[in-house]
């Protein structure tokens, strides 16, 4: 499907943000806004989000990729992953703005950014889906749960949405984390990529995570 690539500009707090919109043709009414952490660069592995983009555009679904403030192209000052809350509002206004097909999100994040994607989407209605990909924990010898693998579960608990987990097959401190949502019961779909690492940093490895991201969005 035909999609159109659109530069996005909006307000958040009196600063200007900058986004770009994959917008198909004839979208359909869940898209994704993509979630993103610290100082990001536009190839390498950070070129993850433009490819998944055009893949889930393909599919039919619309996605908005942004910098918050004190990144990229975006004013203000720089901030941490936990105060990003303002940001993530102040996107999704101007993605349903753009999009009147919109009805509602899922919020898709890799790393610390999946941990800021599952606590925001607790506070917000519109807020469907969930896609958290390695979200970042600590390795420990004895596999025992960390805070932040206990910060997962509690977001996930508190959720009442769909959630998809992704894993990097390589990423030791994240493998626990489906036997403990299998033990606590929570609703959460997990896939894990064969041999990919923490950032998915090859193009098989991207290629694999967005058509399962785009297959899950769209079976239900």
């Amino acid at each position: 499907m035909f999609a159109e690539q659109r530069a996005v500009q909006f307000s958040c707090q009196g600063n200007s943000l900058i986004g770009i919109l994959d917008l198909p043709e004839r979208p359909l009414a869940r898209g994704v806004l993509v979630v993103t952490s610290g100082p990001q660069y536009r190839i390498g592995q950070h070129r993850h989000f433009t490819l998944l983009a055009r893949v889930l555009a393909g599919r039919g679904i619309p996605v908005l990729r942004f910098d918050h403030r004190g990144m990229g192209d975006s004013e203000g000052e720089a901030r941490t992953i936990d105060a990003l809350a303002d940001d993530v509002d102040a996107a999704i206004r101007a993605f349903f703005a753009q999009v009147p097909e919109l009805r509602e999100l899922v919020l898709w994040g890799l790393g610390d950014a999946a941990m800021a994607a599952l606590r925001y989407a607790q506070a917000e209605a519109r807020v469907a889906g969930v896609v958290l990909l390695n979200p970042w924990l600590a390795p420990r010898a004895d596999a025992a749960p960390d805070m932040l693998a206990q910060r997962v579960l509690a977001g996930l608990a508190g959720f009442d949405g769909a959630a998809l987990l992704i894993l990097g097959g390589q990423d030791a401190a994240a493998q626990q984390l489906p036997a403990l949502i299998a033990r606590h019961a929570l609703r959460c779909k997990c896939v894990t990529i064969a041999g990919a690492g923490r950032t998915f940093a090859s193009r098989a490895w991207r290629d694999e995570v967005a058509e399962v991201s785009a297959n899950w969005i769209a079976s239900w």
